[in-house]
C-alpha cells in the first residue's frame, strides 16, 4: 500500500540536496538581472507589452494543462484591464477569462504581501467565477477522500490521496506560516528562487485544498515565491513551459507525493524555472522585432493583412506552425481565394512575408519576416 508524503513521519521537513543544480541555479539568477536589463533599456511601451506577452501566455498555458481553453482576447482585455490600460479593452465575454486574467495581475502586484487564507480565498473566487456545484473561496469540506485520478470509468489509477478536508485547516495554517517564514527577512529564509518555489508549489499541491483549482493555484503560488524571492515580478511563464512536457511535470511531482526527500523533485522544477526564463528571453526579443515589424509596415498592410499578422505573431517566438497560406487566410478573414493570395502576394513584395514552403501550388506557404 503506497504511504504518500503528508502520512509519514517527517511531514512537512523536506530533505534535498542542491549539489546537481548548483550551476543552473547561478545562470538562473544571472539570466534574471540580465532579462531586467534588457527591459529597462526597451521604450515604454515596448516593454509593457513584452510583460503583457508573457502574463498572457501564463495565463492561457496554466488552464490548458488542466485541459480548459479560455477565450484568449477576453484574457488579454482582462490583463490590460487590470493594468490600467484601458485603450483599445474590448467588452469581455467569459467572466472565467475575465477572472484569470485578474488573477495574474493580483499575483504580480501583490508580490511582497504575506499569502493568507484570505487571498487564497480572493484568487480562489476569481478563479472559479463560473464555478457550479462546488465550494468557492473556501477549503474543501466534502467528506469523500481527496483523489488525483486518470483513466477511463471503471480503470482508473490513483496516483496521489490528499489529506482528507477535515485535516486541511491545520495543515494549511502550517504552510502559510512555513511560507510566510521562508519570505525575504522571515525566520526561515530560503534565498534560493527556484527551491523556494519548488518546494511552496509542491507543498501546496501535496495538501490540495480546494474542491478544484488546486493546479493554477499552486502555479500561482510558485510565481508568488520566485517573485518575492528576487524581489520584484518575475518575468517568466513557469505553465508554459510545464505545458511543452505535462507528462514529465505529472509523473515527476507523483514520485515527489510518496517521499518527504525531495531532490529529483528540486532538480527537475530548477530546471524548468531556468528554460522557462530563457524562453521569456526569446519572448522579450521576438516582443521587440514585433515592434519594429509594425513601426516598418503599419501604413502599408489592410485590415485584412492585419488580421492574419496578429494571428500568426499569436503563436510567439517559434512562429506559425505550417506557415500561412492561402487555405489558412481564407479561414482567418473569410474572404476569397483570388483577394487572400493577392494580399499575400503584396505582403511578399513589400518584405514583410518570406517564403517558408515551396513556391508554387498548394504547398506555397509564409512566415513574418522579422529579419
Amino acid at each position: 500500500m503506497t504511504t504518500y508524503n503528508w502520512q509519514q513521519t517527517d511531514w512537512p521537513l523536506f530533505h534535498y540536496s542542491l549539489e546537481q543544480v548548483e550551476d543552473d541555479l547561478m545562470l538562473f539568477s544571472e539570466k534574471v538581472g540580465w532579462v531586467s536589463g534588457i527591459l529597462e533599456a526597451l521604450p515604454e511601451t515596448t516593454r509593457t507589452e513584452a510583460i503583457i506577452d508573457i502574463i498572457l501566455t501564463e495565463a492561457i498555458k496554466t488552464s490548458e494543462i488542466e485541459g480548459e481553453y479560455p477565450n484568449r482576447i477576453d484574457v488579454l482585455s482582462s490583463i490590460r484591464k487590470n493594468l490600467g490600460i484601458h485603450g483599445n479593452v474590448e467588452y469581455i465575454k467569459d467572466k472565467s477569462a475575465e477572472g484569470l486574467g485578474k488573477l495574474m495581475i493580483d499575483v504580480r502586484k501583490t508580490f511582497k504581501e504575506p499569502l493568507t487564507e484570505e487571498v487564497l480565498f480572493y484568487w480562489h473566487k476569481l478563479l472559479m467565477t463560473d464555478a457550479q456545484k462546488i465550494e468557492v473561496g473556501k477549503w474543501r469540506t466534502h467528506d469523500d477522500p481527496m483523489l488525483i485520478v486518470s483513466g477511463a470509468m471503471g480503470k482508473q489509477r490513483i496516483h496521489f490521496e490528499a489529506p482528507p478536508s477535515n485535516n486541511v485547516p491545520v495543515q494549511m495554517s502550517r504552510f502559510l506560516k512555513w511560507f510566510n517564514d521562508t519570505a525575504p527577512g522571515g525566520l526561515d529564509e530560503i534565498k534560493k528562487a527556484p527551491v523556494r518555489s519548488a518546494i511552496a508549489h509542491l507543498y501546496f499541491e501535496s495538501i490540495h485544498p480546494f474542491e478544484d483549482g488546486n493546479g493554477r493555484i499552486g502555479r500561482a503560488i510558485a510565481e508568488k515565491a520566485l517573485s518575492q524571492t528576487i524581489g520584484r515580478p518575475i518575468v517568466l511563464s513557469l505553465s508554459n513551459t510545464i505545458e511543452k512536457n505535462k507528462n514529465l511535470y505529472y509523473n515527476t511531482i507523483e514520485k515527489a507525493q510518496q517521499s518527504n526527500k525531495i531532490t529529483s523533485w528540486i532538480e527537475y522544477f530548477v530546471k524548468t524555472t531556468l528554460d522557462a526564463q530563457i524562453e521569456a528571453e526569446k519572448q522579450i526579443e521576438f516582443t521587440l522585432r514585433k515592434a519594429k515589424f509594425y513601426d516598418k509596415y503599419r501604413s502599408l498592410i489592410n485590415e485584412r493583412q492585419n488580421l492574419v499578422i496578429q494571428r500568426m505573431f499569436e503563436e510567439g517566438p517559434n512562429g506559425f506552425e505550417g506557415g500561412m497560406n492561402a487555405r489558412k487566410y481564407i479561414g482567418i478573414t473569410k474572404t476569397s481565394k483570388a483577394t487572400a493570395t493577392r494580399d499575400m502576394q503584396t505582403l511578399v513584395e513589400i518584405g514583410a512575408f518570406v517564403l517558408s514552403g515551396k513556391a508554387g501550388g498548394r504547398s506555397t506557404s509564409y512566415q513574418i519576416n522579422l529579419s
